[in-house]
């Protein structure tokens, strides 16, 4: 199977830096997305924009180039490889997202996902699709709603990182297996103490991972899982000729304990419900409206058709012939689409005025709204951090 990376066309680059069409104004920009979304029954898909001003890090920047050019994740052929070397990718992963979830974790809300739980609470977005994994929409909704009518309303494309899978689908809550993870691995724990204490976290990426540099990966242990060990079950992705009931090989199955986020891979596929679900958001809504994506994520995109699915769900509303709105910083791969129209401003600059305009008094009115448009952090990661690092080698 060939993996590619899904990227914008260089063309598409080009042109988006000879442009030389006057920026939209705020106020033209707030009253054409009020425009857009007063109708209502929209659907809405966001990207790692929209968590910017959360101090997540979004993969490009405004100019459509990637951040950190030489970053690759880790691909799902390679985590789930059932050998010495697939144990040492799961290593290095584990390391990684140890020490790059805490961030990711006590992320807040900002202010673009306060504004659109505002419109997903008045009913004027019925459904979200998020190509995100950071439950920030959720955190944005989680006063208002319980999780059942979260998980109804908010559908995360690619998963979440906040629970974590074993090999035989014992889940976990993340929070948990960090303390799994500390426990197993007192050494890396002093070190993110010492991390935490001195400000220093390493440059932390959308999907919790980290960069690290000159760090050797073989002593850091990935924990069993505890329901598997209590059902007398291997919790290791292993060959046949390594292991087997009578065999005495403790040391190899610990070094082969396999573990998984609950988040899509760079090279794996959705699973049917996911994209059933997608399909059918998109196809009951009357209009699409992107907010703070490229389309060009790293996601499922192989020769088996596996695509980015963010991007067939556009070509989905085209088809379906629903009137498409993008809000993104940058060129993106809908760019030169017929159908769809482009506002090239922040969300976090214009979102709340255009929940004031949609809503009208009610965004006064209405206490639980009213509080929605008051709170929202705006601390986006300092530019200093866009720098290009290597990738450290697992």
């Amino acid at each position: 199977m060939r993996v590619s990376v899904p990227s914008i066309p260089d063309a598409l680059l080009r042109a988006a830096a000879a442009s030389s069409s006057p920026p939209t104004s705020l106020t033209a920009a707030t009253a054409r997305i009020a425009r857009f979304l007063a109708p209502g029954n929209v659907a809405v898909v966001t990207g790692a924009g929209v968590s910017v001003d959360s101090g997540i890090r979004a993969y490009r920047g405004a100019k459509g180039r990637y951040l950190n050019p030489n970053y690759k994740p880790i691909f799902y052929h390679e985590l789930m490889d059932a050998s010495p070397k697939g144990a040492a990718f799961r290593r290095r992963y584990w390391l990684r997202s140890y020490l790059g979830y805490p961030p990711v974790r006590d992320a807040l809300p900002n202010t673009t996902h306060y504004a659109l739980a505002a419109l997903q609470y008045a009913s004027v977005v019925p459904k979200l699709i998020t190509q995100n994994v950071d439950g920030l929409h959720h955190k944005a909704l989680a006063h208002v709603w319980d999780e059942p009518r979260s998980e109804r309303g908010i559908l995360e494309l690619h998963g979440r990182l906040r629970a974590v899978r074993c090999v035989h689908g014992h889940l976990t809550d993340r929070d948990t297996f960090q303390q799994y993870l500390s426990a197993a691995n007192p050494q890396w724990k002093a070190f993110a103490d010492e991390l935490e204490a001195t400000g220093q976290q390493p440059r932390t990426n959308p999907d919790g991972d980290v960069v690290l540099e000159g760090v050797q990966y073989d002593d850091f242990t990935v924990p069993d899982c505890p329901e598997c060990h209590a059902e007398h079950r291997v919790n290791n992705i292993v060959r046949p000729t390594d292991y087997h009931p009578s065999s005495q090989a403790p040391l190899t199955l610990r070094a082969l304990a396999q573990h998984k986020p609950e988040v899509i891979f760079f090279g794996e596929s959705i699973t049917k419900d996911v994209r059933d679900r997608s399909f059918h958001d998109i196809e009951s809504c009357d209009r699409l409206f992107l907010v703070g994506t490229t389309l060009a994520t790293f996601s499922a995109f192989s020769d088996t058709g596996a695509d980015d699915h963010a991007a067939r769900l556009l070509k989905h509303a085209l088809d379906w012939r629903k009137p498409v709105l993008l809000l993104n910083v940058g060129p993106s791969r809908a760019d030169a689409l017929p159908g769809v129209e482009k506002i090239e401003v922040a969300s976090g600059a214009v979102m709340r005025d255009v929940v004031r305009t949609v809503l009208g008094t009610s965004s006064l009115r209405d206490p639980v709204i009213a509080d929605m448009l008051q709170w929202g952090i705006v601390k986006p990661p300092p530019e200093d951090e866009n720098e290009i690092a290597p990738r450290a080698v697992g």
